[in-house]
């Protein structure tokens, strides 16, 4: 009887692996007349006459966006980035209807933790690129394009409702039934916080753990009145910083339709919103000194190639209407914060206010490095993953 319950296990498992989504090798190879077409787009750039054109307070500063655009006519090579990128192991599968973008590097040693890294808005796979190589020797690394962004693209078949745990469930499939994963942990930075959220609340027994920057948007929605002095402190100063500097999540709220037609249309109109938030989420407040010019334009080049822009921003519009999550759900799997002093709402919260939706087992408040933290300071970045989940059970 045992070994026909042994047999019939193996029987299953092979139907199991028969019947996962293929995985096909994937590379970037962007058509000739696309780059064409955007170096005559960068040549015939109509640029708007406007006050204070070296200050940043007013948004992308001018005489710095005409230094950038300048380079990325006579000085970016993108075929030299695309050849970088290529050297990622980069794969696409097809989960439901949706072809996934995602980079998977597997550790030389065995039995190693898989761990899902998540990106957010406006980069893309690349915010990981640096960290790959400090944390490939210890986990299984799978780094997806979201639904929505650059080389994924839009989610195919969704509803209306709740857009990021639609792609959770996505994500979800492609760790389980596409890649073989049963339990991992999962780590994220802005709409990544989310969704590593979404897959502890949905998938206790799957999710070993999940590493954060940031305590995701639905906590700032949370009724203040039973909060401490310094928990009500801290939302009232995050709302007026989200009056001073968060005009782009207003619209992208309200008016992504109209604000995607003109990035999707002009190149410099793109890099001119995308660089503005790498600059005010940047730690330096220099984005050359922390990301490089070359990065940036990668970055923004991902976009303009794929007309992803509008897909990206259409969570802020959708998230609105149909939250994901709220602050009465609660992650309670470990959860590790790194927080970055220029962040976001560059202070950092109180430990109580994280506690009310997260299992906090590692609390570390970095001393410098910002939104893009594994990006612009990975060995930081690096560390901490490596500490949190090394406490952790590996997965069997």
């Amino acid at each position: 009887m045992q070994a026909d319950d042994t047999q019939a296990q193996s029987l299953g498992s092979r139907a199991l692996l028969q019947e996962r989504p293929a995985v096909h090798p994937y590379k970037i190879d962007v058509d000739q007349g696309v780059l064409d077409d955007l170096r005559e787009r960068l040549a015939e750039t109509r640029w708007a006459e406007l006050p204070d054109e070296s200050d940043w307070a007013f948004g992308t500063s001018r005489g710095y966006l005409r230094d950038l655009i300048e380079y990325w006519q006579s000085g970016f090579n993108w075929r030299r980035q695309e050849a970088r990128l290529n050297e990622l192991p980069q794969f696409k599968a097809r989960v439901d209807s949706t072809d996934v973008h995602f980079v998977h590097v597997r550790s030389r040693g065995a039995g190693r933790m898989p761990l899902l890294l998540l990106h957010g808005w406006p980069d893309s796979f690349v915010r990981y690129h640096k960290v790959i190589p400090l944390l490939g020797d210890s986990f299984d690394l799978v780094v997806p394009s979201l639904p929505g962004f650059p080389l994924t693209g839009p989610l195919e078949g969704a509803g209306p409702d709740q857009p990021t745990r639609q792609s959770a469930r996505l994500l979800w499939r492609l760790m389980t039934d596409v890649l073989g994963y049963p339990r991992f942990g999962v780590v994220g930075g802005d709409g990544g916080s989310v969704l590593a959220q979404i897959l502890a609340i949905d998938h206790p027994e799957g999710i070993a753990a999940i590493h954060l920057t940031d305590l995701g948007w639905h906590v700032y929605n949370v009724d203040p009145s039973p909060l401490s002095t310094p928990e009500q402190k801290y939302l009232e100063n995050a709302k007026k910083r989200f009056l001073a500097d968060m005009a782009y999540a207003m619209v992208q709220n309200t008016r992504p339709r109209s604000l995607a037609t003109a990035l999707n249309d002009s190149p410099v109109g793109l890099a001119s919103w995308i660089v503005d938030r790498f600059h005010s989420w940047s730690d330096s407040g220099d984005v050359d000194l922390s990301f490089g010019r070359d990065e940036l334009l990668t970055n923004v080049m991902l976009y303009w190639v794929t007309q992803t822009i509008g897909p990206s921003m259409y969570n802020y519009f959708a998230e609105v209407r149909s939250p994901s999550l709220t602050p009465a759900d609660h992650v309670d799997r470990p959860v590790g914060l790194a927080l970055f002093p220029r962040d976001i709402g560059q202070a950092i919260p109180p430990r109580a206010l994280a506690e009310r939706t997260l299992n906090v087992t590692r609390w570390t408040e970095m001393s410098k490095g910002g939104h893009f933290a594994a990006w612009e300071v990975p060995e930081l970045f690096a560390r901490d993953v490596l500490a949190f989940f090394q406490d952790q059970t590996s997965v069997r």
